[in-house]
């Protein structure tokens, strides 16, 4: 099976940074408590030339960005996000950030792609009434799990079947079953505006959380995959989407709709020998940080610089997670890692 032909230039990049911008970082949800004023102040300070040109610097052909995640802060302006949501003022930015750093990109030859979840933002309890979503496991979202003695001896339905288990990771915890058709709707309406929005400026689309596909998105009938994947399209048919089911090693493609790997993963570091996963290409994405978007580096350079190598020789595509300044630069102990990086895979060209 061979990859899709809009996928080339990704393989051919090799390698790639991505940025969680948020009012705080992925595993701290205080940034819910950010005024719109605050944040709109706060990406009105964004550097988009200053970042772009730390990218340059250090070869970087690609750039994901995230739209927003759990807190419901969006570093673009969405009207039909307004309209279903009503918060006011709007928590969607009135600078169209991305929009901006695509054009500081551009200039540079690099490509901009995009991160939303796939859910309503789990910590904004307004926007998840109006959008009508709901946390697709019985235990609430955040929380931490009951002890497993009180779970001991309970059916457990994964995508991989149904057993008698005790509930220990996300896959094994016992799932609602419900397909939130109104919600995929919605959520279709709003990222459609935003593809609509910015067109053959952003090149791709990573789409977090898919965790609960059998119950909503693998119908024939839409809302499914397919239409998913076409509204992320509206604005650029050619750009390409990966769907995440969270971290799974061996890497796997989630739908026939992926056009490259998720790829999410952690502390484990898979192996590879194929560029195609399902008519996928293979890519993965890792945290260079202590985790995802804060910390110091973890690794040594020479296990980046390593990894990366293996990758990329079997075809594969290697994303690099780093922290941002709310000023919208990356932090110079990462610059210095991936430059070195960049320098080492150049020797080697």
């Amino acid at each position: 099976m061979t990859t899709k032909p809009q996928v080339e230039w990704f393989k051919e990049a090799r390698w790639g940074v991505f940025c969680h911008y948020l009012p705080t970082p992925p595993n701290n949800q205080a940034g819910r408590h950010l005024t719109a004023e605050e944040w709109n102040d706060r990406v009105d300070r964004f550097d988009v030339e200053g970042l772009a040109s730390q990218l340059e610097h250090i070869g970087a052909r690609y750039f994901f960005m995230t739209i927003g995640q759990n807190t419901g802060h969006y570093c673009a302006p969405n009207e039909t996000y307004d309209a279903i949501v009503g918060i006011r003022p709007s928590k969607c930015s009135q600078r169209d950030l991305i929009a901006d750093l695509a054009d500081a990109l551009a200039v540079r030859g690099i490509k901009l792609l995009v991160y939303l979840p796939s859910g309503a933002p789990a910590s904004d309890s307004v926007a998840m009434e109006k959008l009508e979503w709901e946390w697709g496991y019985e235990e609430e979202w955040g929380k931490p799990r009951k002890d497993a003695a009180a779970s001991l001896s309970v059916v457990v339905t994964t995508e991989q079947g149904t057993r008698i288990a005790v509930p220990q990771r996300k896959l094994d915890q016992r799932r609602k079953g419900k397909r939130l058709a109104e919600f995929q709707r919605k959520w279709e309406a709003v990222i459609t505006e935003w593809s609509l929005r910015w067109g053959t400026k952003v090149s791709g689309w990573w789409i977090d959380g898919c965790y609960f596909a059998d119950e909503m998105y693998r119908h024939a009938d839409e809302p499914n995959f397919g239409s998913f994947a076409k509204s992320l399209k509206a604005g650029n048919p050619d750009s390409i989407v990966a769907f995440n089911p969270g971290v799974i090693v061996p890497v796997i493609s989630h739908t026939e709709f992926d056009d490259y790997t998720a790829g999410e993963i952690s502390k484990v570091f898979p192996m590879r020998h194929d560029r195609c996963v399902d008519g996928a290409q293979y890519h993965t994405l890792g945290y260079l940080g202590s985790s995802w978007g804060e910390g110091s580096p973890r690794f040594p350079d020479e296990f980046v610089i390593g990894y990366t190598k293996h990758v990329n020789r079997s075809e594969g595509v290697v994303t690099w997670d780093v922290p941002i300044t709310h000023e919208g630069l990356i932090e110079e102990p990462f610059i210095r890692q991936l430059k070195a990086l960049s320098e080492s895979l150049k020797s080697e060209s």
